[in-house]
């Protein structure tokens, strides 16, 4: 009798190298608004809730556009639906063009708002694929793989950005000052398009969510709402995600209001990319063998209670780098978040991922909450919003996941 060979273990190394490109991407263009907010601030002389718009047409279609995304998912599966969002974050991009041209704020905004629809069709396909690539208990693993990538662009993009338009001790205002996103972004229309077409001719396979969690019994469950280790992971990734935004993309404006100059303050974002690098590189070594998702989660949200409670007792360039140093410890939240809500949601796992994307939302309005607080009481005492985020991450860590029914 001739013995039966074993079976091929499949390799996600090329499809999560794929992945991990795609997160690149969602770092740069994410994380450039931290700029972006600084430069049109001055550029258009904005308050601080007006520039912190920047944030809130970006995230905001997470919200609008996260079930829709799922519906399309559906139509075209994960390879298409990739390249379709990478399309629709090109139209965002090359509308800076004429934005600059007859000095609309409105119309970058509308720009931006294009790039995060693009950006959250990519999200509701990326996150779960990741998480299904693999065993669920290292899902952690790759995601922070995946941020690494992430924040190394979003690194990159606060260099090149930086440099361009908030070089100098003060920045031209108007026409003048709008021409120098004429270029990069020209160019950055040119990445997406090709990035486009690479994604929909590559051999990137389709996965079905259903083989995600074969051991799960949801014969009981009609609805995605009965599931509160999803639904409260919802409110927890919304407060996880303010949080980054606020720690990220306020901080330039933080510093210039302590008296630092563009050339200094341009800079401090990267900062806080740099702590969440280091959370990233951590996790992909510590998780899952020598800690738990959930322990990593838990320690984010102490974690950033305690520096938050730090930038307010503290004063100048200390408090800016509590600020920062926040990053350390948003790293594990992201990547243990997600497979803890999705955790035993079989058929419900793309309608869950999708109200996951939705979370995101928090990066619109917490920010807008925050720039309210900057300018009615004071830019050091508006980061007191983010003790309520990290207390319910926390909450979330240690009860909220564990919950199987109402």
């Amino acid at each position: 009798m001739t013995p039966t060979a074993p079976p091929k273990t499949q390799n996600y190394t090329g499809p999560l190298l794929i992945i991990g490109a795609l997160f690149f991407i969602f770092g740069f263009v994410t994380w450039v608004n931290s700029v972006l907010i600084a430069f049109f601030k001055q550029a258009f002389n904005l308050s601080t809730v007006g520039s912190n718009l920047v944030a809130f047409a970006f995230f905001i279609s997470y919200t609008l556009m996260a079930i829709p995304s799922s519906a399309v998912l559906k139509r075209t599966g994960f390879k298409n639906g990739m390249s379709l969002g990478l399309l629709v974050m090109a139209v965002g991009t090359l509308i800076f063009v004429p934005a600059a041209k007859v000095v609309s704020y409105p119309l970058f905004l509308v720009g931006l708002f294009l790039i995060g629809i693009g950006l959250t069709v990519l999200q509701t396909a990326s996150n779960p694929y990741a998480t299904i690539l693999g065993p669920r208990e290292s899902a952690a693993q790759r995601i922070s793989f995946l941020g690494i990538a992430n924040k190394l662009a979003g690194i990159i993009s606060q260099f090149i950005f930086g440099g361009l338009l908030l070089t100098g001790a003060n920045a031209v205002s108007g026409a003048a000052s709008l021409e120098k996103v004429v270029t990069p972004y020209l160019i950055l229309t040119a990445v997406l398009v090709v990035l486009a077409a690479l994604i929909r001719y590559s051999n990137l396979p389709e996965v079905s969510e259903e083989q995600d969690d074969t051991t799960s019994d949801v014969s009981s469950h009609t609805s995605v709402w009965q599931f509160p280790n999803l639904v409260l992971g919802v409110l927890a990734l919304f407060c996880y995600v303010g949080a980054e935004v606020i720690a990220g993309d306020t901080i330039i404006n933080y510093g210039m209001s302590l008296g630092f100059h563009n050339d200094e303050a341009k800079y401090f974002t990267t900062y806080t990319l740099y702590g969440l690098l280091a959370g990233y590189v951590l996790g992909i070594v510590l998780i899952p063998r020598y800690v738990s998702q959930h322990t990593a989660l838990r320690f984010g949200a102490a974690y950033g209670l305690v520096l938050t409670v730090a930038t307010l007792l503290t004063s100048g360039f200390t408090s800016v780098l509590c600020v920062a140093l926040l990053g350390f410890g948003l790293a594990p939240i992201w990547p243990a978040m997600w497979p803890l809500a999705l955790n035993r949601l079989g058929p419900f796992t793309k309608i869950g991922s999708a109200l996951l994307i939705m979370g995101i939302s928090g990066g619109a309005l917490l920010p807008l909450l925050h720039g309210y607080l900057t300018d009615v009481v004071s830019p050091k005492m508006a980061y007191a919003l983010l003790l309520p985020l990290f207390g319910f991450i926390l909450y979330y860590a240690t009860i909220g996941y564990k919950r199987t029914s109402w």
